[in-house]
């Protein structure tokens, strides 16, 4: 295992960077949260244009810019520690891997030009009302009459960016196996609620289905394909995890800092130093995590459905330890910014809620450790 990035890898880090510094900044971020779309299409498209970023990772066949799993989790990372408001986990991450793991090469060839040129936006509906678990799907899928397509019937919650998608990949069951299926945001019998959501900076609804017309994608029997897609997920949204706890530690420490009580800095106060010392071990710890379970993933994704490797038990470890140790950097970076901590003004309320919503994005967290204990052995 090599731990360490490329020169290619670190010149993608700053030149994205270097894009959300300019483009998701405090100020542009909540403006964006205030809209019902949750981002900007004319920044989603220029960044698009300029890096490629909707297509990192999508092969280059589909138009994509072809580059590997690490250099998308570079991406998210950075994303992740500026906020970016955009469709990218749903659209470029969720909806395209889901479409490349489907098995359908036809569908591939139609919908992943539109994804990795950020023209097409993509969602991925799994979760269903008053479930757990992501994994638990029950909408059931029923062939047309004249055995030429396929209809939906039933509600999917908390999709992320659901409300704005093009493309939804749609997971259902057919005669009790699972499926994805393809459904035009413009379908038919397709309603769309926006869902209020605690993290602003990332929308959520609810799609209801009503004899929806979908395409079946690949074969029946998804679920090796889904438990892919679901680990990529789980490593993605790791990865944002790692990326905002350090900020959110960088952050803490250049206010206590420049913050004087008492006659000097706070940062210089023993049980400051402490906790600040504390956080960065939690938030190395997170990003050992998160690497390693990116270097399993890129190793399984060599390898095929047929052999996860560790990638397996490292997605949901990998989530589960980037989402905690961000979850409580946010709320210390809250604490030691004292009263202003508090405040709409700053930022660290936005962190926080991000913390805490995307350790629920995949399902209960409570059932991820489970998993993790299963699939350990323990």
């Amino acid at each position: 295992m090599d731990v360490e990035f490329s020169d290619e890898q670190q010149e993608i880090r700053k030149a994205l960077r270097d894009v959300f510094d300019r483009h998701s900044d405090s100020p542009a971020v909540r403006a964006v949260m205030a809209t019902e779309t949750g981002y900007d299409a004319e920044v989603w498209r220029r960044v698009c244009e300029q890096t490629g970023l909707a297509g990192l990772a999508i092969p280059e066949q589909y138009g994509g810019v072809g580059f590997g799993f690490t250099e998308l989790v570079v991406a998210l990372e950075e994303m992740g520690r500026a906020l970016f408001p955009s469709p990218f986990l749903a659209s470029s991450v969720l909806t395209a891997y889901a479409l490349v793991h489907a098995g359908d090469e036809a569908a591939r060839a139609e919908y992943l030009p539109g994804l990795a040129a950020g023209e097409t936006l993509g969602a991925l509906a799994l979760a269903e009302p008053g479930r757990r678990d992501v994994r638990a799907v029950e909408m059931a899928a029923r062939a047309d009459g004249d055995g030429d397509g396929w209809r939906l019937d039933g509600v999917k919650t908390h999709v992320i960016d659901g409300l704005i998608a093009d493309l939804i990949v749609v997971g259902a069951r057919v005669d009790g196996d699972l499926a994805l299926f393809a459904v035009d945001g413009n379908a038919d019998g397709l309603t769309r609620t926006a869902l209020p959501t605690l993290d602003q900076t990332r929308k959520q609804a609810r799609l209801t289905f009503a004899d929806t017309p979908a395409r079946l994608l690949g074969e029946v029997g998804a679920d090796a394909a889904l438990e892919r897609v679901l680990a990529l997920a789980e490593i993605a949204v790791a990865a944002e995890a790692v990326g905002g706890a350090a900020r959110c530690l960088e952050a803490t420490v250049e206010y206590t800092k420049g913050r004087v009580q008492f006659g000097r800095p706070i940062g210089s106060f023993q049980a400051i130093k402490h906790r600040c010392a504390d956080l960065y071990v939690e938030v190395e710890t997170a990003r050992s995590a998160l690497y390693y379970a990116a270097w399993a993933a890129a190793e399984a994704e060599a390898s095929g459905l047929g052999s996860p490797g560790e990638l397996a038990v490292m997605a949901p470890l990998a989530m589960t330890t980037a989402t905690a140790a961000y979850r409580h950097v946010a709320e210390e970076m809250i604490q030691l910014h004292g009263g202003v901590g508090f405040t709409w003004e700053y930022d660290c309320h936005l962190y926080l809620k991000r913390a805490i919503t995307s350790a629920h994005l995949l399902g209960e967290r409570g059932l991820q450790r489970e998993r993790i204990a299963a699939l350990a052995g323990i």
